[in-house]
């Protein structure tokens, strides 16, 4: 798959069936979040590859934060089923301290998100499907996996074969109102 199309036709999945993920798929996978860049190659990105179907339905169950939720009007977390059912969940961690900082600003969450992005496409290039699951309870999760102190919970990814052929994406805003030439411009 071509990398505009693979970008232009990813989606969201929440929904999966049961068919088995094939390793050398999982594998491509993790070799893409591998290849990722990061500040001063750091590459602060851990993985926690989960298939087991009791561990993922622990992370599931501790997937709804209410406080969050509530703000969107949510009563659940949309990924939460999908957790559960998908055959292999990434959970994708970042070490803080193997990351760089400059004036403040720390860098592991953008390292974490350059290679979700590759993790994402690598799924849709070979013909699986996740969704990125930001909301969960970051210590539970920590204690349920054995996650050292001080290592962050970036994100989930659930992953397997979609329930059903995604739809079109949702709209995007026109690159006249989110672009601007030399100076931003209202």
């Amino acid at each position: 798959m071509d990398t505009i199309e693979a970008i232009k036709t990813r989606r969201s999945v929440r929904k999966f069936s049961d068919k088995i993920v094939e390793p050398e798929k999982i594998q491509t996978i993790l070799e893409a979040v591998q290849a990722a860049p990061s500040w001063s190659n750091m590459q602060c990105w851990r993985l926690i590859v989960v298939k087991s179907a009791e561990t993922r339905a622990k992370i599931s169950d501790i997937s709804y934060v209410e406080a969050f939720l509530a703000t969107r009007g949510y009563k659940s977390n949309p990924a939460q089923k999908g957790i559960a059912d998908a055959p292999v969940v990434i959970v994708l961690c970042a070490v803080p301290e193997q990351s760089g900082e400059m004036v403040g600003q720390p860098y592991y969450m953008t390292d974490a998100g350059i290679a979700s992005e590759n993790l994402m496409l690598a799924a849709h290039a070979v013909g699986l499907a996740t969704v990125f699951v930001g909301v969960f309870d970051e210590e539970k999760r920590g204690d349920l996996l054995e996650i050292p102190p001080g290592v962050r919970i970036v994100g989930l990814f659930p992953i397997g074969y979609p329930l059903s052929e995604p739809k079109a994406g949702p709209p995007r805003k026109p690159l006249e109102e989110i672009v601007f030439y030399e100076k931003w411009k209202e």
